[in-house]
């Protein structure tokens, strides 16, 4: 397999799509809720993640495809090469805003990770790595994340989890909140990964996320020494939905140890 290969395709395929969202702006957007009236999805998602479906299986039919919107295989398995996609993360922003969301695409072979890519849209800034070669942003090397404190640290986190929840102890994050330098929210995991693999925050944590969310930052993470697990500290799951931490190697375990308890 030449990695070499997949990763310029993977590459132009993502600017690719990036320009057709652009240009979804200018055209009609249909915009339906799936779980609930917060979980949204529009017709530019799933036009996205088929033109990955298409360029994908030409490119070679065995290849798998695990997307957000289900236009891919069914995966029940991480044998073989495995494309895990989110068209657009931060679809509410993408409605909204019109920014802050991002393609998030992640390159797995028998469940390890090989390619990984967050591209931020509207900025036109396309993080990526190959495993065992390094992390780059716009084809710039990004350097290994240097160590710090938990009081120095800024974390992406969800201000719903700091009020009384049935999930996790709101004391114990509100500590932490009290304890860091600063927190941020952006309403999209892969923004947040790509700000903590590239040094802009310091961790970020959620109650829930899939696979598509963070397949391909979890790629990234790994070359630049960031840390990847379920807030159990347990590596997470690919092939089902679950809590997530990603952070600086020198705060993860004290995050875990004296700020996280789940009930």
């Amino acid at each position: 397999m030449d990695l070499q290969k997949i990763n310029e395709f993977a590459i132009k395929l993502i600017y690719d799509a990036g320009e057709q969202i652009r240009e979804s702006f200018s055209k009609e957007l249909i915009i339906e809720t799936k779980t609930d009236a917060n979980d949204l999805v529009t017709n530019i998602d799933r036009q996205i993640e088929q033109c990955f479906v298409k360029k994908i299986k030409e490119l070679d039919p065995s290849h798998k495809i695990m997307g957000e919107e289900g236009l891919g295989d069914k995966i029940d398995t991480l044998d073989g090469p495995i494309w895990i996609i989110d068209p657009i993360d931060g679809t509410m922003n993408f409605i909204k805003q019109h920014r802050n969301f991002m393609i998030t695409v992640g390159f797995f072979v028998d469940g390890v990770g090989k390619l990984g890519y967050l591209y931020d849209v509207m900025r036109n800034e396309l993080i990526y790595a190959i495993r065992g070669e390094g992390a780059y942003i716009d084809h710039h090397p990004i350097r290994k994340l240097e160590p710090l404190t938990i009081e120095e640290a800024i974390i992406g986190i969800n201000s719903s989890w700091v009020i009384q929840n049935g999930k996790i102890n709101h004391e114990k994050i509100a500590n932490l909140i009290r304890t860091v330098r600063g927190t941020r929210s952006y309403g999209s995991a892969a923004m947040e990964i790509a700000l903590v693999v590239t040094g802009k925050l310091d961790a970020y944590l959620s109650m829930r996320l899939a696979p598509w969310d963070i397949g391909g930052g979890m790629v990234i993470a790994q070359e630049v020494g960031a840390v990847v697990t379920n807030l159990k500290g347990e590596p997470f799951n690919l092939l089902s939905n679950d809590t997530f931490l990603i952070a600086n190697p020198s705060i993860h375990q004290k995050l875990l140890d004296e700020f996280i308890e789940l009930k």
